[in-house]
């Protein structure tokens, strides 16, 4: 008996470990799964560091897709966002290839936008600085925008107004240092450059990196590596190639003199006129 009462006294003992022990690992899981939860909550409320309500993204007839696209794939990610195109008239627009989007507000709808985006094209992209409505009204929204921004040769029309006179800036890698000088500006041949709200990127596929950058500046790291996962953002491309410095020498020759057969004559004309208006400001 007294065996069984010391046989018994023990197992409750053990029991009475083992439950203790078992509580505090349930107390300990529970204090850490709270905590991986206010982690994970705290990211997705992550609140901007200045509120973005509007975004715009311009675009006319001969525009790049994916220099519009791009930027409005990612900066969707922000919440409680108005995201939207923008063109001179409302209505169907063409992108290069001819492909239509409607296009619902026109630039005499838009009177103020947080972050406006001006994506690139060719020949129409050149038109586009030439046009002084376009021009009068990007310089309106960049008074009280928090983000001016470029992609690609969208920085031609960004440049036209003037707004980057003296600003740090990079565009499309077709005589690139050539079209910035023109509008004032410092080229720099770097993927995205920032220069205060001003935001330029190089051509095409850089306008996703622009974004991208935008988002880290406006919700830090863990949110924007969130966005990145969302969008499967991680290139692979076949070939180390894709900038002047990376691609072989007789390509990027091949590149230059096909775009320069419809472009150059177009920035030689615009030097002319540069020329011009400058000696008469000196007479």
């Amino acid at each position: 008996m007294k065996s069984l009462q010391m046989l018994l006294f023990f197992c409750f003992v053990i029991l009475g470990s083992t439950l203790l022990s078992a509580q505090t690992t349930t107390a300990d899981s529970l204090a850490k799964a709270q905590k991986h939860h206010d982690e994970l909550m705290a990211i997705i409320m992550t609140q901007p560091k200045v509120p973005i309500k509007t975004i715009g993204i311009y675009v006319y007839d001969g525009y790049n897709t994916l220099d519009a696209i791009g930027p409005y794939q990612v900066l969707s990610e922000l919440m409680s966002v108005d995201i939207f195109f923008v063109a001179k008239e409302k209505g169907l627009v063409k992108n290069q290839r001819g492909l239509k989007v409607q296009v619902d507000k026109s630039i005499a709808d838009v009177k103020q936008l947080d972050i406006l985006v001006i994506p690139g094209g060719a020949r129409e992209t050149f038109m586009q600085t030439q046009d002084t409505a376009v021009l009068n009204w990007i310089r309106r929204i960049d008074k009280t925008s928090k983000y001016t921004t470029s992609v690609c040769t969208g920085g031609w029309i960004l440049g036209a107004t003037g707004l980057l006179k003296g600003k740090n800036a990079t565009t499309n890698w077709y005589r690139a240092e050539e079209f910035m000088q023109l509008y004032g500006a410092n080229f720099k041949p770097e993927r995205y450059v920032q220069d205060g709200k001003y935001w330029t990127s190089a051509g095409v596929t850089a306008g996703m990196d622009m974004a991208l950058g935008i988002m880290d500046d406006l919700m830090g790291k863990k949110y924007t590596q969130g966005v990145m996962l969302d969008l499967e953002y991680d290139p692979k491309p076949p070939y180390n190639a894709g900038s002047v410095k990376k691609t072989e020498p007789i390509v990027v020759d091949m590149m230059l003199q096909m775009y320069d057969m419809g472009l150059q004559p177009l920035l030689e004309k615009e030097k002319q006129k540069k020329a011009a208006q400058s000696k008469n400001k000196t007479e």
